[in-house]
């Protein structure tokens, strides 16, 4: 079975941080490009941040830059997310995402492959 599995959220006060985890089964993450998105409460989904396939071409979205980073261990298959400096605007579930697309990465959702099902991360104090 071919899946995606989210770990690391949870409750942080303002100016933490979480690292999240995304986990591949069944599949090589190699040849895929990786994307972060998120999803707040009555909001559209929105790309947080994504990497290329070989890990040459990062994005980010304006407002996380110089706050998070995306990495990626094809070793253990499985993408992360550092986020510091969390503010609770940051407050949403956060999904990974896989793109076959080679030699990029996009920042919107149209085109993954496979999700993963989310992790709640909540900033409050």
């Amino acid at each position: 079975q071919l899946q995606l599995v989210e770990s690391g959220g949870g409750l942080v006060q303002p100016g933490g941080s979480l690292r999240l985890s995304c986990a591949a089964s069944g599949f090589t993450l190699d040849y895929y490009a990786i994307g972060w998105f998120r999803q707040a409460p009555g909001k559209g989904r929105e790309g947080v941040s994504c990497i290329s396939s070989s890990g040459g071409i990062t994005h980010y979205a304006d407002s996380v830059k110089g706050r998070f980073t995306i990495s990626r261990d094809n070793a253990k298959n499985t993408m992360y997310l550092q986020m510091n400096s969390l503010k609770p605007e940051d407050t949403a579930v956060y999904y990974c995402a896989a793109d076959s697309i080679q030699d990029m990465c996009v920042m919107t959702p149209r085109g993954y492959d496979y999700w993963g099902q989310g992790t709640q991360v909540t900033v409050s104090s």
